[in-house]
């Protein structure tokens, strides 16, 4: 899953960060309001982790115009501001929900996985893919019952495959939705979480549903699933 954050503090920033791609998560960061609702506009997030006080544009104010403008991704409100009538105003804005600074790490990601669990598109919890379940929650996923070890990228990837079923996906937005960076030709980590990823899902069982397609693009490979 790919998640918006916009906070100023960069402390905080690397705290968050840290901990959200160590959990599996691909995350881009923005440190201005004006720049966190650009990014929420144009980009696809399953979840923004959104600061009131910044810098450009307060948080209030990015909310809104989301909210206006039909934009549904869900928001967490990271806020100093304790007040009931500032929880409540963040509520009326349209925030699915509101954590006060200081938090622990532990309660920020249970907050994240709440909000994503009761989010209403936004994403299906559990996607179904032939005998293939995979649990964007719980970050579990297993084949014909039995449970899959996988690292939190190769839960990533599959993630991935299984929400675009069907479709080409090419190195390059594999790179950019997982791991949050621009896709290095002389890089080989894609094809080698592809190859591990295929030894748990794939290797042990007769029906094989990750697919390469050759040749299509200048990358010159494309992965799908079905």
């Amino acid at each position: 899953m790919k998640l918006l954050l916009v906070e100023d503090d960069r402390k905080t920033v690397a705290y968050l960060r840290k901990g959200l791609v160590e959990a599996g998560f691909a995350v881009d960061v923005v440190f201005r309001g004006d720049d966190g609702l650009h990014l929420a506009r144009t980009g696809d997030y399953d979840l923004i982790v959104l600061d009131v006080m910044l810098p450009g544009r307060d948080g209030w104010s990015v909310i809104a115009e989301l909210r206006e403008s039909g934009r549904q991704t869900p928001v967490l409100f990271l806020t100093a501001m304790d007040a009931v009538r500032d929880r409540v105003r963040g509520l009326e804005l349209g925030a699915d929900d509101y954590l006060i600074k200081p938090f622990a790490f532990s309660e920020f990601l249970a907050r994240v996985r709440s909000v994503l669990r009761r989010g209403t598109a936004r994403q299906k919890e559990i996607l179904r893919i032939a005998d293939l379940e995979v649990d964007t929650i719980r970050f579990a996923a297993s084949r014909s019952g039995r449970k899959l070890d996988l690292t939190p990228k190769e839960f990533g990837l599959l993630a991935l495959l299984a929400r675009r079923a069907g479709d080409v996906l090419s190195r390059t937005l594999m790179a950019e939705q997982v791991w949050d960076m621009n896709f290095d030709s002389d890089s080989n980590v894609v094809d080698v979480h592809i190859r591990r990823l295929r030894a748990k899902v794939d290797d042990p069982f007769p029906v094989k549903l990750i697919h390469t397609v050759r040749g299509v693009c200048d990358t010159k490979l494309w992965m799908y699933l079905f």
